[in-house]
């Protein structure tokens, strides 16, 4: 069995540490990242470790987050991933800076990432680590996304993204159903 692990982003220097790219900040948190060595093909950077015996796939988009779905088509079908195998880590505006949470399909919330992907596989019925960034008081959400952490997020975001890689490990090792029991809505933020 295979399992393929998606981290929305965007390419390029200027979309670094953004929030829109937390899923790339998480992949440096994750505890066998020594492990992963990115290769160029599905129109993105993959990785495929051995991990709990079972074949993981490691998948950062290059296709820009509007295009994501061109990217985790291929590599799914590629890897022969059942759809109940995909897991997408990706920012969530409607969940508080610093909260994490699995979630099993649901709504797409305006993520262009999730459009592209649901356009691509034909479901909303794949499993999320949804990384909570917060919706703006004032301004563009656009802008949000695409913008850097703010100062009084910087300190908290090392914890966040060991939260978030913590969410991903378990799922990995004890399953979704067990793994979303413990980081139902989790903040590092009290």
């Amino acid at each position: 069995m295979t399992k393929l692990i998606v981290g929305l982003g965007n390419p390029g220097r200027e979309y670094e540490e953004t929030r829109h790219n937390i899923a790339w900040l998480l992949f440096e948190r994750l505890g066998f990242r020594d492990k992963i060595v990115w290769k160029e093909k599905f129109k993105g950077f993959f990785s495929v470790i051995s991990l709990f015996d079972e074949q993981v796939v490691f998948l950062k988009p290059q296709t820009y987050m509007n295009l994501s779905g061109e990217s985790v088509r291929p590599a799914m079908d590629f890897f022969k991933v059942k759809l109940d195998d995909i897991l997408v880590v990706h920012d969530e505006i409607d969940l508080p800076f610093g909260t994490v949470h699995l979630k099993n399909g649901g709504g797409l919330a305006g993520n262009n990432g999730l459009k592209s992907i649901n356009q691509h596989l034909g479901t909303k019925d794949f499993k999320r680590l949804r990384m909570g960034v917060g919706r703006p008081q004032f301004g563009d959400v656009s802008a949000h996304v695409l913008g850097r952490f703010s100062e009084t997020e910087k300190p908290l975001l090392d914890d966040f993204n060991d939260l978030g890689a913590k969410a991903l490990e378990s799922y990995l090792k004890i399953g979704f159903q067990k793994a979303q029991n413990r980081f139902s809505k989790k903040t590092v933020v009290t």
